[in-house]
């Protein structure tokens, strides 16, 4: 029998998604397991964006649309970008995909190809090394410090730049330390960017969900001049509660749309359209429930915090957005329950799992493997009961 290709050997299945099939299959298996693994609000779709898509249902809107998504839509994702960032776009710098994960993917393969080089500030996302390297080129991971907020500094990005360094990818607010960049940092790291000519790929997904009375900015609105090197990833996923939809965009020079959109031409063709409909109805509708359920996270957020200051030897630093937290738990590793050695954040993983049904995701696939990443996109009540048990469960680790 013949091999598979062999890119197959350069990337693994994503360890998050991994982790959410394992509890899962527990709960099915009659287990009483809270999830803290998977990046998803726990919110229903707004009932007017789910009343949109039975409407495009009804009315028989299930042909084809065009390949870079339908042209109301791209509309109203320019006037999104208009109204929330100031940045002018047309819908011809616009393509509709199949879910933010989707646009980064048709990104990377317009922007990058074997031999190039580019910057990826860790922790980060799992996907982003996987993503790079399915392009050709090589992820250089730049590790932050809780010091710092996990926010890549200029130092940082200059000391990791070589010939070869083609493109940096930033995600703000983050997967998974909820760092949010400000204006300072951001415009310290865009005289580099400006200098070398670099590509940035900004992962913007989570921009409403921001606490503490921030205000999100991405590098293009800091520095105008960026406009024509950056290429913005974003979609309706988080903001919306629309994981199950797929329906992501990007928006950037004119020749990237059009490269992307011919990449998808060739693959997916175009996003569902009774999806579109509904992201239109998102876009276009009442953006009350985008308020509340940041609101929501934020308290959550503090809840969590609060819980986690009372676990001796975990410290975490305060996320300002996203739905994450990325504690670090290394004073316990080394230590046992029983016959039970835990010898890294993997081994502690699966101990929480077992011994407390709390589900928590390992931060070696993020970059950083002293620490378990939390999402917190769970009812207050869950939050409560599950982080209660992973107290206690670490507790018994001597």
């Amino acid at each position: 029998m013949r091999n598979l290709a062999s890119r197959l050997d350069l990337i693994a299945p994503s360890p998050t998604l991994a982790l959410d099939a394992k509890a899962k299959a527990l709960k099915a298996a009659g287990r009483d397991v809270i999830s803290f693994g998977v990046g998803e609000p726990d919110f229903d779709t707004p009932e007017h964006i789910r009343e949109a898509g039975v409407k495009a249902i009804r009315d028989g809107f299930t042909r084809y649309t065009p390949v870079d998504g339908l042209a109301e839509l791209k509309e109203a994702v320019c006037e999104k970008f208009r109204r929330d960032n100031g940045l002018e776009y047309s819908p011809s710098q616009i393509v509709v995909s199949n879910g933010g994960k989707h646009s980064l993917y048709n990104i990377m393969l317009c922007l990058f190809q074997p031999g190039d080089e580019v910057i990826v500030p860790t922790p980060a996302w799992v996907s982003y090394g996987p993503l790079v390297t399915l392009a050709g080129a090589a992820p250089v991971l730049v590790k932050t410090t809780a010091e710092s907020g996990y926010a890549l500094t200029a130092a940082q990005l200059e000391a990791a730049l070589s010939p070869r360094t083609r493109g940096l990818i930033i995600n703000s607010p983050s997967n998974p330390t909820g760092l949010a960049y400000g204006p300072e940092r951001l415009k310290e790291l865009a005289a580099l960017i400006l200098k070398h000519q670099l590509w940035v790929v900004s992962d913007d997904i989570y921009e409403k969900i921001i606490f503490d009375d921030l205000q999100f900015c991405n590098l293009p609105m800091i520095e105008p001049a960026l406009r024509g090197q950056t290429v913005i990833a974003h979609g309706v996923s988080k903001t919306y509660a629309m994981t199950g939809w797929r329906v992501g965009f990007l928006a950037g020079p004119e020749k990237v749309a059009r490269s992307a959109s011919k990449i998808q031409s060739q693959t997916t063709s175009n996003p569902c359209s009774i999806s579109q409909k509904a992201a239109l109805a998102a876009l276009n509708g009442p953006q009350d429930t985008v308020a509340a359920m940041a609101r929501a996270f934020q308290r959550r957020r503090d809840l969590l915090l609060k819980i986690l200051a009372e676990i001796p030897g975990v410290s975490c630093v305060r996320p300002q957005g996203a739905f994450y937290a990325f504690p670090d738990f290394s004073a316990y590793f080394g230590k046992r329950a029983g016959e039970t050695l835990i010898q890294g954040a993997e081994a502690l993983a699966d101990y929480l799992l077992d011994k407390a049904g709390a589900a928590l995701a390992p931060g070696g696939g993020f970059g950083d493997g002293r620490s378990l990443r939390i999402s917190y996109a769970v009812s207050d009540e869950n939050l409560a009961r599950g982080l209660t048990r992973v107290k206690a469960a670490l507790a018994d680790l001597k």
